[in-house]
C-alpha cells in the first residue's frame, strides 16, 4: 500500500472532525477569513484532532452562470457577465480565487500537522442543496450537462492540490446520494465518473465513497457492493437518531455505542474494502446532554479501533448557531452540533477525543492486530438486511461471539461457523449459495439458520425437522414463551411453524411443547435451527428502566442466551467474559502474547469474571486509569467504569 493510503492502515486509528469554520460555517468561502481558519486548527490540533473532512462547496467554486439566447436557449457559461479566463481554472470554470482559499486551508493544515479528506461534489449540506446557478432544478446524478461540468470542476481540483503535503484522501462529495434520485446504472456510471476522473490525475491517493444509507445490491441503488468496486474506502454516517432501530435506547447503552461499528464491519465485509466512520455525533443537546454525548463517544471510540475501522470524525468541528443562513436558519438539529461552540469553547465530547488520542499513543504496540472471527453472517434477499445484520452483531457481542458479514450472491468464505439470520423471503438464497454452505457443513462447519417468513431448500434433511403447518402469527395471543437459564424469553414471530422432529435433537422448546431450538447432524457437520427470528427481534428490541433507576438493553433481552448455549466460539479464543455487557475481542499480537479489547457498553460501572484457557493475566492498561483487574484462579476479574474500555495483555502459561 502506498505511503498515501498510510492514514487508512489495519491496525491503527485517526481522530478526526468535519471541518466548517467557526464564524461563517458552510459560507466560510465566500466570508473567507484566514486568521479565523488559522486559530479553529490550532484549537483542533491541540486536542487530538489529526485529520479533517473539508469541503470545498460547489457554487463558490464553480460559480457559473448560464446566458440564454432567445427560446430560453443556452448559449454561454460565464462568470456573473465575464467570460470565462483562456486559463486551467477558467476552462474548467472554477474561481481561482477560490482555489487560493483552498491552498491557503491546506497549508494551514500542514502547518499543524493535520491530514485532509476532501469532499469535492459538495452539493449537499446538512440539509440544504447547493448548486451554481444554472444547474438548479437538474439532477447532478444522471444529467450529462451537470455531469461534464463536475468532471472539470473535480479534475482541476485534483491536479492542482494532488501534491500538497496535507492530502490525506479525496471523496466523492458530502452525501451525494442526496443531490438527486438515481437508477442503480445511475449510481455506477456516477460514482465510476467522479472517481475515475480523479484516478485520471491522481494515482497515488485513495479514493473515498463520501455516502451514506447503502444497502446491499439489488435492495437499493447506492450499494456497499458497488462503493467497494469502485473505491478505495468506504465510510458510514452513523447517527442513531436517523437509524432504524438505533434510537430505542439512550445514547450510553449497548445497541447505540455498537451502531457505529456494526454498520461499519457490514459495509466492510459486504464491499469488501476498509471503512471508517466518516460522520459520527449525538445531534445536539436535545438527544443527549454533554456528559452522555462524552460517554457514548468514548465507547465508540475504543469498539470502533477494536474491530479495525480505520478512524473517527465527528460532526462537526464547532457549533453554527449564530449563522442566520440556511439550512442554519431552517433546521435546529445543525446548529449545535460542535466538539466546540462558535466562539471555540470546549465541549466534553472534545476532552473524550483527545483522551482516547492520548490513550492510543501510550500503548506499547503501535498497530492492533486483527480480532478473532468465531461466525460469517450470511444476508440474504427478501429480508431487514439491517435489522438482521445489527441484531446478530449485539446478540453475538453478548455470548462472546466475534462475527463478519457475508452477501448470498458473492462467493461464500471458508469459515468455522454460519449464520443465516431471520431468512425473511420465498426467494431469500439461490441454489448455488446455500449448496455451497451445505458442502462446507457436510465437511464439518457449523451453519445455525433462523426463519422470519422464508423458506429454504431440503428444509427437512438440513435441519432433521418436518413443518407440519406454517402460518402467520396474530397479533392477539401470538406470543411465543420459551425458558432458558431460568430467564422467561417472551417473542412474538411475525409467522408460526409447527415442527415435529424428524431426525433433530430438541434443544428447547415453546410453552405449547413446539420445537424451538434444535440440532441436527449433517455429513461431518452440524444445523442448528432457532424457531423465531432473533435477531431481527433483538434489533427492534427496546430498553426499559429497571428497579434501580439503571436502562440498559442487556439486561432486559436475554436473546444472547441462545447462542451463547451453543458453543460456536471459535477453539483459537483464551478468553471468555462472563458478562454480556463486558464484551472482549481478541487479537494475537505474537506466538504467545494476546490482546484483550474490554469495553464496558453500559452507562454504570461494571464488573466482570474473564475466564482464561492457558493463558495468564499480565497487564491492564485504560484511558483515565480508573479501570482495574484483578488475577484469579480462573483467569481475571475486570471492573470498568461506565462506558469505559481497557485494554488486557494476556500470555500463553509456561509449560
Amino acid at each position: 500500500m502506498s505511503e498515501n493510503f498510510d492514514l487508512f492502515e489495519s491496525g491503527k486509528f485517526f481522530t478526526g472532525v468535519n471541518y466548517w469554520a467557526s464564524d461563517s460555517g458552510m459560507f466560510m468561502w465566500r466570508n473567507w477569513n484566514e486568521k479565523v481558519v488559522d486559530e479553529d486548527f490550532r484549537v483542533l490540533s491541540e486536542n487530538g484532532i489529526s485529520v479533517l473532512r473539508v469541503f470545498p462547496l460547489w457554487p463558490d467554486f464553480q460559480p457559473l452562470r448560464l446566458h440564454l439566447k432567445g427560446g430560453m436557449i443556452g448559449s454561454e457559461f460565464r462568470f456573473g457577465e465575464e467570460p470565462l479566463p483562456f486559463t486551467e481554472a477558467g476552462e474548467c470554470g472554477v474561481d481561482e480565487k477560490m482555489a487560493d482559499r483552498f491552498g491557503i486551508m491546506c497549508d494551514l493544515a500542514h502547518k499543524y500537522d493535520m491530514k485532509l479528506i476532501v469532499g469535492l461534489v459538495t452539493g449537499w449540506m446538512s440539509g440544504r442543496l447547493f448548486l451554481p446557478e444554472p444547474f438548479s432544478g437538474r439532477n447532478p446524478l444522471n444529467d450529462h450537462l451537470l455531469m461534464k461540468w463536475e468532471t472539470r470542476f473535480v479534475r482541476y481540483m485534483v491536479r492542482r492540490f494532488k501534491d500538497h503535503p496535507a492530502l490525506a484522501a479525496w471523496d466523492l462529495g458530502n452525501e451525494c446520494n442526496c443531490l438527486g434520485s438515481a437508477s442503480h446504472e445511475d449510481a455506477f456510471v456516477w460514482a465510476s465518473l467522479i472517481t475515475n476522473t480523479v484516478r485520471s490525475e491522481d494515482r497515488t491517493h485513495p479514493v473515498v465513497s463520501g455516502m451514506h444509507g447503502l444497502r446491499p445490491e439489488g435492495t437499493h441503488p447506492w450499494s456497499p457492493q458497488d462503493q467497494g468496486e469502485i473505491l478505495d474506502i468506504l465510510c458510514t454516517h452513523p447517527y442513531p437518531l436517523f437509524t432504524q432501530y438505533c434510537n430505542t435506547d439512550p445514547l450510553n447503552t449497548m445497541k447505540p455505542v455498537l451502531h457505529a461499528t456494526a454498520e461499519s464491519v457490514y459495509y466492510e465485509c459486504v464491499g469488501k474494502k476498509p471503512c471508517f466512520i466518516e460522520e459520527g455525533g449525538t445531534l445536539g443537546p436535545m438527544i443527549g446532554s454533554d456528559e452522555v454525548a462524552a460517554d457514548y463517544m468514548k465507547a465508540s471510540l475504543f469498539s470502533c479501533w477494536a474491530h479495525d475501522l480505520r478512524g473517527f470524525c465527528w460532526w462537526c468541528a464547532f457549533d453554527q448557531d449564530e449563522i442566520p443562513n440556511t439550512p442554519y436558519d431552517w433546521d435546529p438539529v445543525e446548529r449545535e452540533l460542535g466538539m466546540f461552540t462558535a466562539h471555540r469553547a470546549k465541549k466534553a465530547v472534545a476532552d473524550e477525543f483527545r483522551s482516547f488520542r492520548k490513550f492510543l499513543d501510550s500503548l506499547p504496540f503501535d498497530r492492533l492486530p486483527k480480532r478473532i472471527i468465531d461466525a460469517t453472517v450470511v444476508l440474504t434477499s427478501g429480508q431487514d438486511q439491517w435489522a438482521a445484520a445489527l441484531g446478530t452483531f449485539m446478540l453475538a457481542k453478548q455470548a462472546g461471539l466475534d462475527v463478519d458479514f457475508c452477501w448470498y450472491r458473492d462467493e461464500i468464505p471458508d469459515a468455522r461457523v454460519y449464520i443465516l439470520p431471520s431468512v425473511g423471503s420465498t426467494h431469500a438464497i439461490t441454489k448455488r449459495a446455500f449448496d455451497r454452505i451445505m458442502e462446507k457443513v457436510y465437511d464439518g462447519a457449523t451453519l445455525y439458520i433462523s426463519v422470519s417468513n422464508g423458506t429454504l431448500t431440503h428444509f427437512r434433511e438440513v435441519t432433521g425437522l418436518y413443518i407440519q403447518t406454517r402460518n402467520e402469527n396474530p397479533q392477539e395471543g401470538g406470543n411465543m414463551d420459551v425458558e432458558i437459564d431460568g430467564d422467561k424469553l417472551t417473542l412474538y414471530p411475525p409467522y408460526r411453524l409447527i415442527l415435529e422432529s424428524v431426525g433433530a435433537e430438541v434443544l428447547l422448546k415453546d410453552q405449547t411443547g413446539n420445537p424451538f431450538l434444535t440440532e441436527n447432524a449433517y455429513g461431518s457437520g452440524k444445523v442448528i435451527y432457532c424457531n423465531a427470528p432473533l435477531a431481527t427481534a433483538a434489533a427492534s428490541a427496546r430498553s426499559v428502566m429497571t428497579e434501580n433507576g439503571q436502562m440498559t438493553w442487556s439486561l432486559v433481552h436475554p436473546l444472547y442466551k441462545i447462542p451463547e448455549m451453543l458453543g460456536l466460539r471459535s477453539p483459537e479464543k483464551k478468553a471468555r467474559s462472563k458478562n454480556p455487557s463486558v464484551c472482549i475481542t481478541e487479537h494475537i499480537a505474537d506466538e504467545r502474547t494476546r490482546i484483550l479489547c474490554v469495553l464496558n457498553h453500559c452507562p454504570y460501572e461494571q464488573t466482570a469474571e474473564v475466564e482464561l484457557e492457558g493463558c495468564r493475566f499480565e497487564s491492564l492498561m485504560s484511558e483515565d486509569g480508573r479501570a482495574a483487574a484483578e488475577p484469579s484462579e480462573a483467569g481475571f476479574s475486570v471492573t470498568l467504569p461506565a462506558n469505559t474500555g481497557a485494554v488486557v495483555m494476556i500470555s500463553e502459561n509456561d509449560n
